[in-house]
Parts: C-alpha cells; structure tokens; sequence
C-alpha cells in the first residue's frame, strides 16, 4: 500500500470518527467530516468505501445529498444551527478584530444562503427508509 492511499485511509476514519462525534454532539457539525470521510474511503480502498456507504451515519446524513436529489429541511436546519452556533462563538471572541467579524459575517450568510437556495429541499418522505445492518 502506497503513501497516498495510507494517508487517505487516515484521513477517512478521522473524518468518520469526527463525524460520529458530530452526530451526537450539538457544536460539532458532522456534515463535513462525513463527505471527507466518504471522498477519502472513495480514493483509497473499494471495500471502505462500500463499508462506509453501508453505515447508517452515511445514509441519514449524506446519502440523499451525495446521490444529488438534496436535503430534508431537518437536516439542513440542523446544519445551519450548529454552523451558526460555532461561527457565533467565534465571532464573540473576536471582539478585538473587526476584519476577522466582517470575514466571518460574510462566511455565515453565504453558508445560509448556500443551505437554503443551493441545497434542494426534499421531503422527509422521499428518504428512503434505513436498511437493517
């Protein structure tokens, strides 16, 4: 196994491990982690790659957006606070660099208006029901 694929591997299980933890915790969000996690697994090893697309991690969190049919609103709301809540306490913490605000104001609306314009909307009954492991 080359180099490459090695840090791919690493990668991946981070992104999932980080992404397991965003799934439960309220300030860490999992959507990112995940979609490194699945993009990693893709590059570097066929069967983590089918193993992680099995997870229910994976299907209630990225399936429907990967597979380009979009999000439930749950989902994206869910998203948009725990963005919001991060991008809050940082910007409270920068109360000393107005520069660094502006930049993370112009970030937090683009991120919303992302979510809510580019993000198809797609009913929570259109998510297939998750399959037994």
């Amino acid at each position: 196994m080359n180099l490459k694929k090695t840090l791919y591997i690493i990668l991946g299980c981070l992104g999932v491990g980080l992404g397991a933890l965003g799934a439960v915790l309220p300030l860490l969000p999992a959507f990112p982690f995940l979609l490194l996690a699945a993009f990693c697994f893709g590059k570097s090893s066929e069967k983590l790659h089918t193993w992680f697309t099995g997870t229910k991690l994976y299907r209630d969190n990225l399936e429907s957006y990967v597979r380009g049919e979009g999000m439930t609103v749950r989902t994206k709301v869910r998203i948009m606070v725990t963005v919001t809540i991060l991008m809050t306490i940082g910007f409270v913490m920068m109360h000393q660099v107005p520069v660094g605000r502006i930049m993370l104001g112009c970030v937090w609306v683009f991120h919303v208006v992302y979510f809510v314009f580019g993000v198809k909307t797609i009913p929570a009954a259109a998510v297939p029901e998750p399959r037994e492991e």
